[in-house]
């Protein structure tokens, strides 16, 4: 073969493998487990090919978790992550955006700068638990926000500030921290956990 040639298949090669990484999106991605955050509290930007089901992917690809796809009647469905398998009333479920959407995750097509939240649910006779949102009001304080399935938010009352191994109740939704040094987390009995700031 003349060096040309060889040349020539060498940067073909190379784009080849360059193309899947140049076609995946980035998205934030999150998994709130059962008893504790599985992966991304500060809801890291990951990239992803597609939908939401390779959101889960990616990230356990980057947390090193196991997760599991079973194939029903509708679908792919992830009936574990983690340690928990899906079993009664309680399982798997995901939001984009802070929606629920009604279809399976693979149908759920991102788009780039997306928030996947993977999360943990127990289902009673008025559906799943909100999810927390925290977000920036000024310096050293807060708001979280309890979100639900259709994506609306009201004030998370009595929510619990977490930073430094210390808790500040959140009045009316609203609590500041003052000066910490680690991340900013919410809590709420019922609720799951939200994502963590500086």
């Amino acid at each position: 073969m003349s060096r040309r040639l060889l040349i020539f298949l060498a940067v073909s090669a190379a784009a080849l493998l360059l193309v899947p990484a140049a076609l995946a999106l980035r998205v934030h991605v999150r998994v709130e487990g059962k008893t504790q955050t599985i992966f991304g509290a500060a809801e890291p930007t990951l990239a992803v090919k597609a939908n939401a089901l390779d959101a889960l992917e990616s990230a356990s690809l980057a947390g090193e978790f196991y997760y599991h796809v079973t194939v029903g009647g509708f679908g792919p469905y992830v009936d574990q992550i983690g340690r928990y398998p899906a079993g009664g009333s309680s399982g798997w479920v995901f939001k984009v955006n802070g929606l629920s959407p009604p279809v399976g995750a693979d149908a759920v097509v991102l788009k780039p700068g997306d928030r996947v939240l993977w999360y943990w649910a127990t289902f009673g006779p008025s559906g799943g638990p909100p999810t927390l949102v925290l977000r920036r009001a000024s310096r050293g304080c807060y708001r979280v926000l309890a979100q639900d399935d259709a994506g609306k938010t009201r004030a998370a009352r009595g929510a619990m500030l977490r930073v430094d191994g210390r808790s500040v109740r959140a009045r009316a939704g609203s609590a500041c921290v003052g000066a910490h040094r680690g991340l900013v987390r919410a809590t709420l009995k019922g609720a799951v956990r939200s994502n963590a700031l500086a």
